[in-house]
């Protein structure tokens, strides 16, 4: 057995690093990210006026390791990309380095520096997250990790499941369980039960506890209705079939990578030996974004670096509802030889900068210094009676910044607690009316409720009636609506004569009487033509897979000028979203393991079906790559927080709304009963509650304080977006701090 790991361990390293170098590199979300024009300010950080703080951290020696902390805006990141940049002009080996960060998108600033003309020369740098370097081990030592970790067919390859399939194939093991009675007691979409039992097992995973655990411990923290611990037992109960499931099949969700990683792979000498030998550098960026684990994997691996650099953001853990510790990664600090603390923000103007202090600590219930009496604070209120006023003269503040100060439009954000689409259009519509360009960003939507992607799918099913999927005439008109840029009364008017929704049948334009054609145009009529031609040569050839189909329809249709997704950049990338999503679902099911591989089984037909359980959409780098698009940004507050990018002017809305302090409702799982450091069998409190809410509030304003640049404004109304009064924590804070507001 010895000698047989032995000769695969070799072979594997000799040939299979390349491959799975070349794998990452190819895959579009990767080429989505660095194919983003370099950084102008990145390029060569070592050229830039940096302080001498900077300085002396970036040039720290070669066999030094070191802790930075400092407040959001200090320029830490900055350093880490000048250190990087330092390493590989110094001559160190590009693939000796390790650049580790919570997620893909804080990689930026490193990007900027490894697409540079100016870059010497050299093997390439590692830009991973945890989960990243799981998988590329699991990859790697697979024959290893699959007999240890106790798959039943370690002679097959592993199948990597996104959130996306790894929710299909939870929805496979609990729609039985659901027929038996279980969760019978709980309302709930089942979207988000499959979501929160995986988001246990990540949990576990991420802070290292037995994934068998969780129903006990969510159990003995529960102090309310007995009737939910029967619902914590069927949360265990699933999540061990899945469990299971997945060993049986090769199939290796973001909780099992992690768990293989850390159990199989790690403590094995040839693997930890592999690691060591070839990253010698590390810079850790936002440590207190990332998970337990990834803290126990730096602790034990760090004296094995030649150089270290740990970057840590005070007043962070933003993440810990995906697990974040920010306790544990400042533990990181007493094993590096020095300590490094920045505290100069070059982000935020003094006025800015008092608020956010002032603000979090009335938001802990602490006593607010004084303001500063040299200039007025940047914040200014734009009050009206009725929320769709509100919005009318925040819109219009918009425009007179954009006119009078040349503010650029990408400069503002327009933030609230919750994005729900009555308001997303509100809003929207009213930036159209005036002709300033806006974008939207929700991460945690569903992609069957864009609209983009809707018509897309209504498309797709008139193009495959063997799918036997007949979409009402409301779904075709507004599929006709977004593609043929048409009103909706006309779209209406037409889906009504030319669909047929019992064949799926699209009859011609000519046969529409002369009068009924000319209120719908002969111009839309030419674009509606154009459209039934194409589908009608796609239904009589073989189908493609649809993620092709749908490629094909965009690049030929719908992208063209004259049709909807031609100058819609929101519609394109929800397009871009679903291809993504479909493509990586066609890869990674394996319909023998359902026992649905039978000869009309159909990847296009069961992917909608999918869809319309609401499954939620993966995070696409597409997405979350804003900061040079000149429009101004539309999201919830945690979303723009995750971008992790400063703006010149912040509007809140709705400040006396209780979304802005009051956590999500999880009924299947809890972030803080599942950390590190909840002791087991504490119960969760109703002054637990209040004391998480108001960190998680005082957290949330000071981090978006610390990216704003110039000023704040707030808009407040008698009735809030619901029609209620507003007396939310986050408005009384503003009214401790800055008496009196209306």
């Amino acid at each position: 057995m010895e000698v047989r790991f032995r000769r695969t361990f070799h072979a594997l390293r000799q040939a299979s690093v390349h491959r799975i170098v070349k794998r990452h590199g190819e895959s579009p979300g990767f080429k989505a990210l660095t194919n983003q024009p370099p950084s102008t300010t990145l390029n060569n950080v070592l050229s830039l006026p940096l302080t001498s703080e900077q300085r002396a951290v970036i040039e720290a020696g070669l066999a030094s390791r070191n802790f930075l902390r400092g407040p959001v805006g200090t320029g830490k990141s900055t350093v880490g990309a000048g250190r990087l940049e330092l390493l590989l002009r110094r001559g160190v080996p590009g693939d000796s380095i390790l650049v580790l960060t919570p997620q893909r998108t804080l990689q930026t600033p490193y990007l900027g520096i490894l697409r540079s003309p100016a870059r010497p020369a050299g093997g390439e740098v590692a830009l991973v997250t945890l989960a990243g370097l799981a998988r590329r081990m699991c990859d790697l030592f697979w024959p290893l990790a699959a007999e240890r970790a106790g798959f039943a067919h370690p002679d097959r390859p592993p199948v990597f499941l996104t959130l996306e399939t790894s929710q299909y194939y939870m929805a496979h093991i609990v729609r039985p369980r659901l027929a038996d009675g279980y969760f019978e007691s709980l309302t709930i979409d089942r979207n988000r039960l499959y979501a929160q039992i995986l988001d246990n097992l990540n949990k576990a995973a991420a802070v290292g506890f037995p994934h068998t655990e969780i129903g006990a411990r969510l159990d003995a923290a529960w102090a309310g209705d007995p009737e939910r611990r029967r619902v914590y037992a069927d949360v265990q109960e699933c999540a061990n079939r899945f469990r299971q499931f997945c060993l049986q099949h090769n199939l290796l969700d973001f909780s099992l990578q992690l768990e293989v990683f850390w159990h199989a792979l790690w403590p094995e000498p040839a693997v930890r030996d592999y690691l060591t030998r070839t990253y010698r550098h590390l810079i850790y960026d936002n440590v207190e974004e990332d998970v337990p684990r990834a803290h126990d994997l730096i602790r034990a691996w760090l004296p094995e670096f030649d150089s270290a650099l740990l970057i840590y953001d005070e007043e962070g853990g933003q993440r810990r509802f995906l697990g974040a510790d920010a306790q544990s990664a400042l533990a990181l600090s007493a094993l590096c030889e020095r300590a490094f603390r920045f505290e100069h923000s070059f982000v935020m103007p003094e006025g800015i900068a008092w608020l956010s202090h002032a603000l979090a600590r009335a938001i802990r219930l602490e006593p607010a210094p004084r303001p500063p009496r040299r200039a007025p604070l940047p914040l200014e209120i734009i009050s009206a009676r009725f929320y769709p006023e509100l919005l009318d003269r925040v819109v219009e503040r918009i425009q007179s910044l954009m006119a009078d100060s040349g503010l650029p439009p990408h400069e503002v954000v327009i933030l609230s607690p919750y994005l729900s689409d009555s308001l997303r259009f509100a809003i929207t519509s009213r930036l159209d009316a005036r002709h300033i360009p806006w974008r939207s960003h929700r991460p945690s939507r569903p992609l069957r409720d864009e609209p983009a992607v809707r018509a897309l799918l209504t498309l797709a099913a008139l193009a495959h009636p063997h799918w036997n999927i007949h979409p009402s005439t409301f779904d075709v008109a507004q599929a006709l609506r977004l593609v043929l840029e048409v009103d909706l009364v006309r779209a209406q008017l037409l889906s009504e004569i030319v669909y047929r929704a019992r064949d799926l049948t699209l009859s011609a334009f000519e046969q529409i009487q002369p009068q009924t054609r000319a209120r719908i145009t002969s111009l839309v009529g030419e674009r509606y033509t154009r459209l039934r031609a194409w589908l009608l040569d796609y239904r009589s050839a073989p189908p493609l897979p649809l993620d092709i189909f749908l490629r094909r329809l965009f690049g030929q249709q719908l992208s063209q000028a004259g049709f909807g997704f031609h100058r819609n950049p929101d519609a394109t990338r929800a397009a871009a979203a679903l291809i993504e999503s479909m493509r990586k679902f066609r890869l990674a099911i394996e319909p023998a393991s359902l026992h649905l591989d039978h000869p009309d089984f159909d990847f296009g037909k069961e992917y909608v079906a999918m869809l319309q359980e609401g499954v939620i959409a993966a995070q696409y780098l597409e997405a979350w790559s804003v900061e040079r698009e000149e429009a101004v940004l539309v999201a919830p507050a945690y979303t723009f927080l995750m971008m992790n990018r400063p703006v010149r002017v912040q509007i809140w809305l709705d400040p006396g709304s209780g979304g802005w302090y009051t956590r999500p409702d999880q009924p299947l799982t809890h972030a803080h009963v599942l950390s590190r450091a909840w002791p087991p069998g504490r119960l969760w409190t109703f002054a637990d509650e209040e004391q998480a809410n108001r960190e998680g509030l005082a957290r949330l304003a000071s981090g978006l304080l610390h990216r704003c640049r110039e000023k704040l404004y707030l808009g407040l109304s008698n009735l809030g977006e619901s029609g209620f009064e507003q007396r939310g924590e986050l408005l009384r804070a503003f009214q401790k701090v800055l008496p009196p507001l209306p």
